[in-house]
């Protein structure tokens, strides 16, 4: 059934990408908002993809957020998803420490 959506183009695929980084030298949770800020901004106006602060929200010199984008493509997502993370990481605001990516495939239900 889900071959058949994907040959009518009615697929779903969801990405979503966990992103850690480390900030060397700050020392207060407004230098922290700036480089969320910054990165958040740079990803929506380039990419328009949805992002949020998802942990470590507390710790100065943590960032962790989540990213999600849905397309009907999961090849577009999968390069998508390695262009912003070559993105951030060629800003050089923070250390990333980490990073996972994942695209899921989505049945809507519907048959005809």
């Amino acid at each position: 059934m889900i071959a058949e959506l994907e040959t009518r183009g009615t697929a779903m695929h969801l990405g979503y990408c966990s992103l850690k980084f480390f900030l060397h030298g700050n020392d207060s949770l407004k230098g922290k908002r700036k480089v969320i800020r910054a990165i958040k901004d740079r990803l929506k106006n380039k990419f328009n993809v949805s992002i949020a602060e998802v942990g470590d929200q507390d710790v100065w010199q943590n960032i962790h957020l989540g990213i999600a984008a849905v397309n009907s493509d999961a090849q577009y997502l999968d390069g998508l998803f390695k262009q912003m993370v070559n993105f951030v990481d060629n800003m050089h605001l923070a250390e990333m420490t980490h990073c996972q990516t994942e695209i899921i495939n989505v049945n809507d239900g519907y048959s005809d």
